[in-house]
């Protein structure tokens, strides 16, 4: 353990920046070898569609949605950051950010994952109310879907039980299989269940289970038959309702809990994925994904009462690379099917269309052709880009010249967005032979919509990589190419050590000349200082590992911040001279910044005498990269 002044207290158990009172759980040893056999790329690879664009690679930020991707992953930091939305860190950040893990979640998992052998340790305390907390949840959730069972078997379920057999035709089988039951006919049935079961109201609001107000607590599910929801684990996480009768809404979801994250969580991706099928079905709803699987397709996966996201294509990623959409096949399940298309191709996953026609979903399908008919239709799917084109052609008159041109124009549009040239190639030569058009003519056509996209800005040459800004000025400009993030206006002390920070993790041989100038204390902001202080020590010693640094904070937003102090945009190609006087520029700053606010609180008249003198030397400061 060490320290600086009494204004800064810094302790350093085992690589994590923390207060005194807490626990120290595993060493810094043992959390670095569980970084260290965690390659970032090689984790978030598994989430992610990742593209190497020079000694980065880039994707499509699984934290928000976005069309072009803004994610980087940095292999040689060990680093992620996404220049869109902000989100930053190492592979335990992301483990956190993406799974909803805890600090020591998050390393257990990792450690599984590269096989490490973690020593027993004992938690935190709030380490193990956070846990405690979670395992609450899951069995009152689990005690819930037990009651909606059993109420489905008796005569308060009848009903839902009508309803599941008769007009679902589904068997007892798949009724137990997948846990399905019935909420009752009284608005608070399950809460007075659970308070006779001891729960607690403050536990009990957090479920999402139950509506409070002021004058009474009632279920949020009754008169509904009941789709548990689980998750890969098996465990209940939420519900789905489908009213019985009259009523609004016809099917209602659970809210989003600490357990229950609508958009990273797919119905029956629990039982998708050990299918043996080398593909996966996306469809819309829970009784979609039933039939389904009753008619042993038990690939089939739906999201959970919210359009496609990017969690959700991530996760079918894990488990296959090939995507069947089988939405309904009317106009909003169409238009769903475009977007999800987009959404899946983006995360790098093969995708195909399923025709259900002349009937609006599989589940209709199933139960007036069979399941051999619905296999037919698996085999014969229609390539995702096609489908696109085939829809789109529904807007014009193909036999009308001008009809006919406008239209490929349009598909020459859609297919400037394969990056790869023999991917583009190869659909080019198909929308030819499709639509009867000359390989070459299209191709021009093509380069032709490339180079005004080019033009127009709308695309960069270095195809989708965003483009580098130039935040190295002080007092230059937004940053260029990227769609920054919306955050407070930053001053220009703050920028320059920002800069400074990453320019060492870039070139740490800068840290020879630099040092003599800059000390951590001439780092103002407290977070600064912390990683200043880390990163020195690192370049004193010739270890540099950024990544380390990341794991030595244990709050989440601190992972984001370190991470985008690691991640401020640098000019590519600049000259020595323009470096020589960058580098001048910043430190000078820097030090002229600690000098002033030491200098407002020395009352010491010989030291204020050495500050003011430091003040008058900082001007004339030269550093030479030469």
């Amino acid at each position: 353990m060490w320290c600086t002044n009494s204004r800064r207290y810094l302790c350093r158990g085992h690589g994590h920046i923390r207060s005194s009172e807490e626990r120290v759980l595993y060493s810094e040893d043992i959390i670095e070898e569980v970084r260290g056999r965690s390659d970032i790329v090689d984790v978030i690879s598994g989430y992610v569609r990742l593209t190497r664009k020079g000694s980065s690679y880039f994707g499509l930020c699984p934290f928000h949605n976005e069309k072009s991707p803004s994610f980087s992953v940095s292999g040689s930091k060990q680093m992620f950051y996404c220049f869109g939305c902000g989100e930053g860190g190492n592979v335990f950040s992301f483990i956190m950010k993406y799974e909803n893990y805890t600090f020591l979640e998050a390393v257990k998992m990792l450690a599984d994952r590269a096989g490490i052998q973690l020593p027993e340790v004992s938690m935190s305390p709030d380490e193990r109310k956070q846990q405690d907390f979670k395992a609450q949840l899951y069995e009152i959730n689990k005690e819930a879907a037990m009651f909606y069972y059993k109420l489905l078997k008796s005569p308060g379920g009848q009903r839902a039980y009508d309803y599941f057999k008769n007009k679902r035709m589904l068997s007892d089988e798949t009724i137990v299989h997948f846990g399905l039951g019935a909420s009752g006919t009284y608005k608070d049935e399950l809460y007075r269940y659970m308070k006779s079961r001891g729960y607690s109201d403050e536990l009990l609001r957090e479920t999402g289970l139950f509506i409070y107000n002021e004058r009474e607590v009632r279920d949020r599910f009754f008169n509904r038959a009941m789709f548990p929801i689980m998750n890969l684990s098996n465990k209940v996480i939420g519900f789905g309702g489908r009213v019985m009768g009259e009523g609004e809404p016809k099917y209602l979801n659970s809210p989003e809990t600490k357990i229950f994250d609508k958009s990273r969580n797919l119905f029956g991706l629990n039982l998708a994925r050990s299918s043996r099928k080398k593909n996966m079905i996306i469809c819309e709803g829970y009784m979609d994904v039933i039939a389904m699987h009753q008619a042993g397709f038990d690939q089939a996966v739906a999201s959970l009462g919210t359009a496609l996201t990017t969690g959700h294509t991530s996760l079918m990623k894990r488990y296959t690379n090939d995507v069947l959409v089988c939405y309904d096949s009317d106009g909003a399940g169409t238009k769903a099917a475009i977007r999800a298309i987009g959404m899946l191709r983006g995360a790098g996953l093969r995708t195909k269309v399923i025709n259900m026609k002349p009937y609006k979903d599989p589940d209709e399908f199933i139960k007036n052709l069979g399941a051999e008919a619905f296999q037919e239709r698996i085999d014969n799917a229609q390539n995702s880009f096609m489908f696109e084109l085939s829809v789109l052609e529904r807007d014009y008159d193909l036999q009308d010249p001008d009809g006919r041109t406008a239209f490929l124009n349009d598909a020459a549009k859609k297919l400037v967005d394969f990056s790869d040239e023999v991917e583009r190639n190869n659909y080019i030569a198909a929308v030819s032979s499709t639509y009867h058009i000359g390989v070459d003519s299209l191709a021009r056509l093509v380069g032709k919509w490339a180079a005004h996209e080019l033009a127009s800005g709308k695309r960069t040459s270095r195809s989708q990589e965003p483009a580098p800004g130039n935040d190295m000025t002080i007092e230059g400009q937004q940053t260029a190419g990227r769609r920054a993030p919306k955050r407070e206006k930053d001053d220009g002390i703050k920028k320059a050590q920002r800069l400074l920070l990453t320019w060492l993790i870039e070139e740490p041989q800068l840290y020879a000349p630099v040092s003599k100038y800059v000390k951590p204390d001439d780092f103002t902001e407290e977070l600064y200082y912390k990683v200043a202080l880390l990163l020195f020590d690192q370049l004193e010693r010739g270890e540099l590992n950024p990544a380390k640094i990341v794991s030595s904070f244990t709050e989440e937003e601190s992972h984001k911040e370190v991470a985008r102090l690691f991640n401020t945009e640098l000019p590519e190609d600049m000259e020595l001279r323009d470096k020589n006087k960058a580098l001048d520029d910043i430190v000078m700053r820097i030090v002229k910044n600690s000098l002033d606010i030491k200098s407002r609180n020395i009352n010491d008249p010989n030291e204020l005498q050495r500050i003011m003198q430091a003040q008058n030397a900082v001007r004339t400061l030269h550093i030479s990269l030469n």
